[in-house]
């Protein structure tokens, strides 16, 4: 009886080290050269780059002066 617990003890500590071992990296914080940021309308939702985006007083990113003009939604 005693065997057993060990093994299964033994078992335990081995998958949850494989599960813990097998997480993917963090992904790159920095974007590659030639890539530009995505954002999201924050009226429709749609994305776009950063650079086409309109954004206002507080900091909210747009996909059009129409919905600028709208506000959040």
């Amino acid at each position: 009886m005693k065997y057993l617990i060990l093994m299964l003890l033994a078992l335990a500590g081995w998958w949850i080290w494989r599960r813990l071992k097998g997480r993917p990296p963090a992904p790159p914080s920095r974007l590659p050269p030639g890539e530009e940021a995505m954002v999201a309308c924050s009226h429709c939702g749609v994305y776009g780059p950063v650079s086409d985006m309109l954004r206002d007083g507080d900091g909210l990113h747009y996909c059009s002066e129409a919905h600028r003009r709208l506000g959040p939604g």
